[in-house]
């Protein structure tokens, strides 16, 4: 059986960014899509939710490559809802500054910054920055670890393979209170599990495909890797897609004409086949990893999950393919005042 959480319950959102769809059908500008995710952050506030990531890539089909500033234009305009990354691709930035950027926007923010690290799910940073995807491994370790150390607060002595040593650098501004919030992103590496148990960080898990339920064997190997090094338990999330619609019909009808094209694109970039109706509907079905439905169907499936992995925290992907604005807007609102209350009383 899975651990209970100690924790409370987050129920936050995901996007990517992905290029909306506008009213006259066209594909919106990527400024544009940038002031709807703004706007949607805003909403998510207004509705309650606990957290708002934007993911960060770097291709014409996703507007948000510099996700911490849009977080900080989330920040401005909110009071409540915390704001971050999902993810920040460490490997092909500099620590330092991921740790500078992500400081001010606690500062912007009153303390509500999370920076959620991982390698990310494309590639396109990497030479896009003049970096070889040979030290794909070592990057990110070494990354990891300086960041970890400007974490710290205290005068940064580190030296590696992958950037100029620092001996004793200041690294400022600093966190008003404790430390800046961090989690690092994994997709089922048991690797990857025991590297974010080794720096006490909280983990945060991407479910893009297979059962749910499945994934249990990651978080009980993180908590039983916590616990062999003396390291306190840490928080536990979920990232799943999904979207909200008034009934199980709608929602269906709504979103397989974005997500189709949206996965089977990028199935075709890694050589493998477009993704079927027939697919899809299997990862809607109860036992599937795409949280898609009625208010009712979707915060069953987020209960179960949290329940099945001991999991405290919920991120919903709620933009994916080219979903028009007004969509995702009624979905977070739906996701908000209706799943959300659902989901607790479940889990009370």
């Amino acid at each position: 059986m899975p651990t209970a959480s100690p924790f409370p319950l987050q129920l936050g959102l995901d996007t990517f960014g992905d290029v909306s769809t506008a009213p006259d059908g066209d594909l919106s500008t990527h400024a544009q899509t940038i002031r709807e995710v703004v706007a949607q952050g805003v909403l998510a506030d207004q509705v309650g939710l606990d957290f708002i990531g934007i993911g960060e890539h770097h291709r014409a089909d996703f507007a948000v490559s510099a996700p911490d500033t849009v977080a900080t234009a989330i920040a401005a305009q909110t009071e409540r809802i915390h704001v971050g990354t999902a993810v920040t691709v460490l490997s092909s930035e500099d620590p330092i500054r991921v740790f500078q950027r992500f400081a001010t926007l606690d500062a912007i923010s009153g303390g509500r910054a999370e920076a959620i690290l991982g390698r990310g799910s494309f590639i396109e940073s990497f030479p896009l920055f003049g970096y070889d995807l040979g030290d794909y491994e070592v990057l990110f370790e070494e990354k990891l670890e300086l960041f970890m150390r400007a974490r710290a607060q205290q005068p940064v002595t580190w030296s590696g393979s992958t950037r100029a040593p620092l001996s004793d650098a200041e690294v400022f501004p600093h966190v008003e209170d404790g430390l800046l919030k961090a989690w690092i992103a994994v997709g089922g590496s048991p690797q990857s599990v025991i590297r974010t148990a080794q720096h006490g960080l909280p983990l945060m898990l991407a479910i893009i495909g297979g059962s749910p339920q499945s994934f249990a064997q990651f978080t009980d190997l993180y908590r039983r890797a916590l616990d062999e090094l003396g390291n306190p338990l840490q928080r536990i999330g979920v990232h799943m897609p999904g979207h909200v619609a008034e009934t199980d019909e709608q929602a269906v009808a709504e979103a397989w004409p974005y997500i189709g094209p949206y996965f089977s694109r990028i199935f075709a970039e890694r050589g493998g086949r477009p993704i079927t109706e027939s697919q899809f509907r299997q990862m809607v079905a109860p036992a599937g990893a795409y949280a898609i439905g009625s208010p009712e169907t979707v915060a069953r499936k987020i209960a179960r999950t949290l329940q099945a992995l001991g999991a405290d925290r919920f991120d919903l992907k709620y933009a994916n393919g080219h979903m028009p604005h007004a969509m995702l807007a009624r979905s977070i609102e739906l996701y908000g005042s209706q799943v959300a209350p659902l989901v607790r009383d479940m889990l009370a």
